[in-house]
């Protein structure tokens, strides 16, 4: 469905200072005072919205294994924010969950709280003890109910409608997964079912109790949603917010716009004529060398601020558990 690009290994494209070194496990290890500001930088998206200890209660499991495929995938934040760019893309070329986004959440006013509430969604969905997993989501199921109205066309719309959910949870599966396999390293056949298996879960706690479980039902499901999907001035409304929205640091902003590119170039080819993702949203060759290298490096680079890091010291397991070899 989506183009293929082929992952860039760190030998060829990664340079590593004298003072990082790669354990054996995998991960890149810093200095302490530069891995220090690392983990500042990756906790500003999430921290300020965090209210859930991914590090307890000790022992208590997660939704998902830690020896699942999502538990390694998961932990790589550039991979995530291109797969969760995608997903919202091919949400917002529905016009049900496009207008029940728009017009119940303040995403257009308060851009950064959103997208910091979503991210830590997914991450308690994926690494969070169970208890609290359960909890948040059915919270969120609450709050759904009371998201009903009317698109801009007249059609009628419930954010629990169960087709709809279907349609949610397909574009995270498909935006996640294409994600890591363009950008950090191929995904075989047995580990993309696997990871439909490990969403599933959390997908029927959502209500998603039709969400594909295969290739096969996530590529039928396209096909049944292909005419129903359309452009809309929303989607370019979005991309223009979440390049300027403060996610990096000044001086590294106008990574944001590369990283956009890469989350739409993985799209479908008939969907980005479709939606009007011509060729200024299509990555330059220098440009997906970048996105390749920065998603690889973060795949190796070890945060332990995590969510993921922590949950592995939840269950007891070391901080590189996650990197070995696969």
């Amino acid at each position: 469905m989506a183009k293929s690009v082929q992952p860039f290994t760190l030998k060829r494209h990664l340079r590593i200072g004298d003072s990082a070194v790669i354990a054996s496990s995998g991960a890149i290890i810093v200095p302490r005072p530069l891995q220090r500001q690392i983990d500042q930088l990756a906790q500003a998206f999430l921290q300020p919205q965090q209210t859930i200890d991914f590090s307890r209660p000790k022992e208590e499991p997660a939704l998902i294994p830690p020896d699942s495929i999502s538990w390694r995938m998961f932990k790589n934040p550039v991979a995530v924010f291109i797969g969760g760019v995608a997903a919202v893309l091919l949400e917002f070329a529905e016009p049900r969950v496009r207008d029940g986004v728009w017009q119940h959440s303040r995403f257009r006013t308060d851009p950064l709280t959103r997208l910091r509430r979503t991210g830590l969604a997914v991450m308690v969905s994926v690494y969070g003890p169970r208890s609290q997993a359960e909890a948040m989501i059915a919270g969120v199921v609450r709050r759904h109910e009371r998201v009903t109205g009317w698109t801009s066309a007249g059609e009628p719309y419930r954010a629990n409608d169960p087709v709809l959910l279907d349609w949610v949870q397909a574009t995270a599966s498909f935006g996640f997964t294409e994600a890591y396999h363009a950008y950090v390293r191929s995904l075989t056949a047995d580990e993309r079912l696997a990871l439909f298996a490990e969403g599933l879960p959390s997908a029927r706690l959502y209500g998603a109790t039709g969400a594909p479980a295969s290739q096969d039902e996530l590529d039928a499901l396209f096909e049944v949603m292909r005419p129903k999907l359309v452009a809309s001035p929303i989607i370019f409304e979005f991309l223009e917010i979440m390049e300027h929205v403060p996610i990096l640091p000044v001086p590294a902003g106008s990574v944001q716009r590369v990283l956009l590119k890469a989350a739409a170039e993985i799209l479908p080819n008939w969907l980005r004529e479709r939606l009007g993702l011509r060729s200024q949203w299509t990555l330059r060759s220098t440009e997906r060398i970048l996105v390749c290298a920065l998603a690889l490096a973060s795949d190796r680079l070890i945060l332990r601020s995590s969510p993921a890091i922590q949950s592995c010291r939840r269950l007891g397991l070391p901080e590189t558990y996650l990197y070995r070899p696969w």
